[in-house]
């Protein structure tokens, strides 16, 4: 599949997490349009299953969604940091639990017209106690329920987060086959 053809990259703003490009693009049909991007270091996100099946999620504080949100353990990658290392790395942090074993069940794309970020999803399971240790700013509780709850909450609209649908449904479905 024939690509877009850069014809100019202009940095407007460098956050703490991610960069804001502007870019003049020739597409692959002839149109030369200006875009603004997103450029981020990627993500891992984790369904943390306890031996009883209970899922962890998080309910935590998220400015930019006007409140306090449900959401699974998530957080981006350091620098030169691969995604099995941020999904374990940020499964104690923000949860106090580290996982025996660790599966990768895919990645997401979750705003691919302005943002090449990339959501790697993990199950973990044999869950055992660790230090939590949250960043000044996360605001979160964590709580233990059962995955078919976590669905429900999905389909009544009280998790509204991509990342945390996406990924609950794929854990369901392998914990499901397995």
């Amino acid at each position: 599949m024939e690509k877009a053809t850069v014809n100019h990259v202009a940095l407007i703003r460098k956050g703490r997490v991610f960069e804001f490009y502007s870019e003049n693009v020739t597409l692959p049909n002839g149109i030369t349009l200006d875009m603004e991007i997103i450029r981020h270091p990627g993500a891992a996100a984790i369904v943390p299953i306890m031996d009883d099946g209970r899922v962890l999620l998080l309910n935590q504080y998220r400015h930019a969604a006007g409140g306090f949100i449900w959401e699974i353990p998530a957080g981006t990658l350091d620098p030169n940091e691969n995604a099995d290392t941020c999904a374990s790395r940020e499964l104690i942090e923000e949860t106090g639990f580290a996982a025996q074993k660790l599966e990768k069940m895919g990645e997401i794309t979750p705003l691919p017209a302005y943002s090449d970020e990339r959501i790697y999803l993990y199950l973990a399971t044999g869950l055992r106690p660790s230090a939590q240790n949250l960043d000044p700013d996360e605001l979160l509780s964590v709580h233990k329920i059962a995955l078919p709850r976590a669905i429900e909450m999905i389909a009544d609209g009280t998790i509204q987060d991509a990342k945390t649908i996406t990924a609950l449904y794929l854990a369901a479905a392998r914990l499901k086959a397995s």
